[in-house]
Formats: C-alpha cells, structure tokens, sequence
C-alpha cells in the first residue's frame, strides 16, 4: 500500500493515458457496431477525466490562492461526478449488450433501476456543492467529509449491485470473454472498495475502475475478434459446403447430359462415360494436377454433345455413311462447342466438344489444327476416343482384337495422334493383358 500510495499519481497518469489511447481506437476499429463503440468511447473518456480529476485533487489539496481553491473544488465535484457517470456508461453497455445479442429483448428492469439511481446521484451531488451535503473545504482548501458523505458511496454500491445481479443472471446466455469482462468490472471495484476503507489517502476504488474499464475495452475486441473468426469459419465451411454440392450437380447434369446424347443410339450407349474415364486414366498418367484432371474428366464426357443436332437416320444408319452424311456427322464438333460455350465458367468443356476430332498431323477437322496448335486437352480426348470406337461394336463392324487396337495406336503415334498421349494409351493397352479394361465401369 505504501508503493500505491508514493507512486498512485504516475499510475493515474498512465492509466489516464490508456484510456485517451483506446477512445480514439473506437474511432479505428470497425469490428465493433458503431453504438458499442460510441458507449466504449464514452466509458474510456470518462475513465480518463476521473483520474485526471483525482489526480489534480491530490495536486492542489491544501494549496491557497484562487487557482487553488477553484481546482480543488472542481476536481473534486469531478471524481465524484465521473464515478457515477462510469456506472451510467457501464449500464448502457450492459442494455447494449443484452439487446444487441438478443440475450432479452427488453432492457432488465434492474438496469433501469440503475439509471434512475444515477440521477438522484447526480441531483445530490450538484445540492451538495451549495449545501456541504457530501464535503466542506476551510480556508485552507482542505478537504474534510461530512456527515451524509457516505450516502454519496451507497448509491454507486446500489447501481454496481444492480449491475451485477444481472450480469450473473444473464451471464450463460453471454460469451465466456464477455461474461468474464462484465463480472470484473462490478466486483473488482467492489473488493477495492472495502479495502478502501483501510487506505485513506490512496484512490484505489478509482483507479480499479479505471483499469476495469481498460479490461472491458480489451475483452470487448477480443469477444468481437472471436465472433467474427468463428463467422468467418462457419461462412468458409457454408461455402465448401455448397461448393461440393455445386459440384455434385455439375457432375450428376454432365453424366445426364452424357446418357442422353448417347441414348441416340444403341452402339453407341456408355461411349462418352468410357471415353471421360480413359481421358481421365491418360491425364493422371501423364502427371497432371487433380484440378486438369477434373477439367479433362468433364470435357470428355460431353465431348459428343454436338450430336444432339444431328438427325437420327445419320445417326441410326446401319452401314456405312455417304460422303454428305460424313460431312453432316462432322460437324458434331461445331455443334457441340456452339452449345457449350454458354458454359462461360467453364470453357474447357467447349474447347474439348470442338477440337477433340483434329489430328495431329493437321488432318483432322474442322478447323485443320495441327500438333501444339490444338488444346491439350483435345489431344487427350481424341486418343481416348479412338480407343473407345475401336473396342466398341459398331452397326457396320465387331469390336477390334487387342492386337488390332494396338497396331492401329502404335501407327496414329504422330498422325492421328499426340505422340506423348498416344505412347500412354499404348501403355495403358500392355497393361490390360486380359482387355478388361472396359468393363473396370458399369454404365
């Protein structure tokens, strides 16, 4: 006690300092609503004035002269007024923060009781100015109680009760940093204040209220930080959430879609689910991120899409095609990339509709493309689909033998197809030893 009382001036200095600090932070920090900042603010500045006030109380106690004599009663009117004034912003923030996080819709009646309180303090203490209700000075400007002074202690016990009796009704309703904050700011200074009572001449119920209010300041951001990482959190996990769904239904419509196209014709029923999943076998093989490996999966799936356009007797004819229905069948690709290409999200579907019928030595259609000028993403559909074609029935032709399928692969290398894309179906092919590789899906 005696280190308070030789350093409490500094201390009230410094925590002056603090509290002019965070008022202007409620002009800074924008994670608080504007009414909680505007009540911290008030409570941070009302805080500084009180121990500015007590501190020039100290100062000036017992100086004669008319500085003296005005600065003493003023500083003191002031301690005395900003206590009260602390409790009223304190019930404010309490009312605040009651209806702001829908613990009750109304304001506890007690708080009102609160605020009734606050200014029959208020009334008294301007009476006792005139009257010498709470304090008198002599001649010396020295302080001296008088014999009401301890009705001008009760009511600010009365309110802080008030206060408290509330904050631990409603405290499970409330954040655990913010129950906390509420609960210290009533019963520190109430502790403070019965040891008061041994320490005459030390303000250490002000100047534990003052740092109080620095407490609620500080826990206030925290609980507002918390409630903003934990929106943040769920509002990230809301859009995996949808995110996946969107997925889910992009894929579910593109395997639709897929059926649908190829429900034109018995021979050709599964081709696109069978192609999508070689592309996607070649693309893992050669290395390519999860993300591409998407992409070249849902490209080759509608990769025929375009032959939703083409009439069913092309489509259906059992021998083989005229030269003008050959070229009624070629342009599926443009077709199909004129349907895709309102899927702007994902143009990686059109480019494969349109391209995945060109060859790599320039021979292919419609646009004549050839090597690294046509997409990658082509390059892998077209080998897929050749493997599909030949290992599939056709209404003019079996199926071809494995043999048959490799010689036709190892001979596209560098023709018909990508060298590396080619090389890798082949590999595929050596691999399927038991030409099982058709049915690792059921379609």
């Amino acid at each position: 006690m005696d280190f308070l009382r030789a350093h409490q001036l500094s201390i009230m200095l410094f925590e002056s300092g603090m509290c002019a600090m965070l008022a202007l932070l409620t002009f800074v920090i924008r994670t608080l609503p504007k009414k909680r900042r505007m009540i911290l603010a008030s409570l941070e500045l009302g805080a500084m004035i009180l121990l500015l006030a007590d501190q020039f109380a100290y100062q000036y106690r017992g100086v004669t002269g008319t500085t003296g004599y005005w600065m003493v009663r003023v500083s003191n009117f002031l301690v005395y007024y900003m206590t009260l004034y602390l409790l009223h912003s304190f019930t404010i923030y309490l009312a605040d923060i009651y209806k702001s996080d829908k613990i009750r819709t109304k304001v506890p009646k007690r708080l009102v009781e609160a605020e009734a309180l606050f200014l029959v303090g208020e009334i008294l203490l301007v009476i006792s100015q005139f009257t010498g209700l709470y304090y008198t000075f002599d001649e010396n400007n020295l302080y001296h109680r008088s014999p009401a002074f301890p009705l001008c202690y009760l009511i600010p016990l009365i309110i802080t009760v008030l206060q408290l009796t509330t904050i631990l009704q409603y405290r499970k309703r409330m954040s655990r940093i913010m129950a906390v904050s509420l609960l210290l700011f009533t019963i520190i200074p109430l502790a403070a204040s019965v040891l008061q009572l041994f320490a005459y001449g030390v303000s250490l119920t002000n100047m534990t209220m003052v740092f109080m209010a620095i407490v609620v300041f500080v826990l206030a951001v925290i609980d507002v930080d918390n409630k903003a990482e934990r929106a943040n959190r769920m509002e990230v996990e809301f859009l995996k959430g949808e995110q996946i769904k969107i997925q889910r239904l992009f894929g579910q419509t593109t395997e639709a879609l897929a059926d649908a196209i190829d429900a034109k014709d018995e021979y050709t029923r599964g081709h696109s689910g069978r192609v999508s999943e070689y592309a996607l076998k070649i693309a893992k093989r050669a290395g390519m991120d999860d993300k591409t490996c998407d992409e070249v999966y849902f490209a080759a799936l509608l990769h025929d899409v375009g032959k939703i356009g083409i009439p069913d007797e092309i489509i259906h004819k059992p021998g083989k095609l005229t030269s003008d229905e050959y070229d009624t069948i070629k342009e599926h690709p443009v077709i199909g990339s004129r349907i895709l290409s309102v899927i702007t999200e994902s143009p990686y579907l059109s480019i494969g509709a349109h391209y995945h019928h060109e060859r790599y030595d320039g021979k292919g259609y419609p646009d004549g493309l050839a090597g690294e000028e046509i997409p990658e993403i082509a390059r892998i559909i077209s080998v897929a689909d050749a493997y599909d074609a030949m290992t599939s029935e056709r209404s003019y032709r079996k199926p071809f033998q494995q043999e048959r399928v490799r010689e036709e692969l190892v001979k596209g290398i560098g023709t018909q197809f990508d060298p590396r894309f080619g090389q890798i179906m082949i590999d595929l092919v050596d691999e399927d030893v038991d030409f099982k590789m058709k049915d690792e899906e059921d379609y």
